[in-house]
């Protein structure tokens, strides 16, 4: 292993010329996934356009390059059209707008951004069902399609727009409802042995479980690694909001599942709980989101725990940067390689996604010493 201040130097140094590159090409848009070494866009309305515009704004606090900064405002600036398209909103409200409008309120000050973020706060907070303490996750994909009742791990990670909000207006309504969400996924997401659910479905009327869903998992009961990523970071939040011990004992307990069954390479497969016939796909962005997650709670820790959490997230960071990566390659757009998207709908198997790069390069900018995060 290379020193750690010199292989994270030099990852720093590549994800700024390969994005100084696609910047010139991407532009004011909302990258998806890389098919083909170029990135597809989605509508500003889908749950990754924040991604590339928090890309923008990490390396930007950096660099100070104000090409980055023009792309990453006009980005924001699109996402209006979809505040006021209701049902386009969806819980990812966080994802969208906590990496545009609330990073550019930390970076700059802007007051315009601070109400944009308040705006999609209340919002988000608005999603709230009050019978099953949880926020509803979709609207309905397709005419017919009923899904009220449904909650999903990844709204853990929404939560911090939440927590932001009400911090910032002094006002418990927003962190009263994100504790209580938070709540409903200790209680209905997180397994004894430290296995999370993708999907859990509620009677949205009694708000009593109904059964848990396999969502993007291969099974309701196996082990989806980017949800189990997505909790380890989520619920550390939860705790440097709160200071709820029961946070922190979760997201301790999610870590060791996920470390525990990371291959040699330190980058996980799609699902933890595969059968013998399934492609074990590696999904990279799973890797990317968890190692920023470990680093955070490293910081929460004991510095014998601290360790154990630091080591996990560098040897990540550094497999995904020098096994993963396509520094060598121009004519791919993405940062990362390997992740996997969506298995039981067989889309993106094997490709960069987005979230995966936005969160290597946050890592990356962690290890660095820039240790302000957008979520916190």
């Amino acid at each position: 292993m290379v020193k750690t201040e010199v292989w994270v130097e030099e990852a720093w140094q590549n994800i700024i010329q390969k994005i100084n590159n696609t910047s010139r090409i991407i532009g004011a848009q909302f990258p998806h996934v890389s098919v083909e070494g170029k990135y597809e866009c989605a509508e500003p309305h889908w749950w990754t356009a924040g991604f590339w515009p928090g890309q923008l704004w990490l390396i930007y606090r950096d660099t100070q390059d104000e090409s980055l900064k023009t792309i990453a405002e006009a980005c924001e600036r699109k996402l209006d059209q979809v505040i006021m398209d209701y049902t386009r909103l969806d819980h990812d409200m966080g994802f969208m707008w906590t990496l545009t409008s609330v990073a550019r309120y930390k970076l700059l000050g802007a007051e315009d951004a601070k109400r944009r973020a308040l705006l999609v706060a209340n919002l988000l907070m608005g999603r709230y069902n009050a019978n099953g303490h949880f926020i509803r996750a979709w609207n309905p994909w397709f005419e017919g399609d009923e899904n009220t009742g449904y909650a999903i791990i990844d709204s853990a990670m929404n939560l911090p727009l939440l927590f932001w909000a009400s911090r910032e207006t002094d006002d418990p309504r927003f962190r009263s409802v994100a504790i209580r969400h938070a709540n409903t996924i200790l209680d209905h997401f997180i397994e004894a042995d430290g296995a999370v659910h993708h999907i859990v479905h509620f009677d949205p009327e009694t708000g009593e479980k109904v059964e848990s869903l396999r969502g993007q998992g291969y099974a309701p009961h196996s082990a989806w690694s980017r949800g189990t990523a997505w909790a380890i970071y989520g619920l550390t939040l939860c705790y440097t909001y709160t200071q709820e011990m029961k946070y922190l004992q979760a997201a301790k307990r999610v870590a060791h599942f996920f470390l525990s069954h990371l291959p040699d390479d330190f980058v996980p497969p799609w699902d933890f709980r595969l059968p013998a016939d399934v492609t074990p796909y590696r999904d990279s962005s799973a890797g990317a989101i968890a190692a920023p997650g470990l680093l955070l709670l490293a910081e929460q820790v004991s510095s014998i725990e601290a360790h154990i959490y630091q080591r996990a997230a560098e040897n990540i960071l550094q497999s995904l940067y020098v096994n993963y990566g396509a520094w060598d390659d121009p004519q791919e757009e993405g940062l990362i390689r390997h992740g996997t998207s969506h298995y039981p709908q067989q889309k993106h198997l094997d490709n960069p996604l987005i979230y995966g790069d936005y969160f290597f390069v946050e890592g990356i900018a962690r290890l660095k010493g820039d240790q302000d995060v957008f979520w916190s």
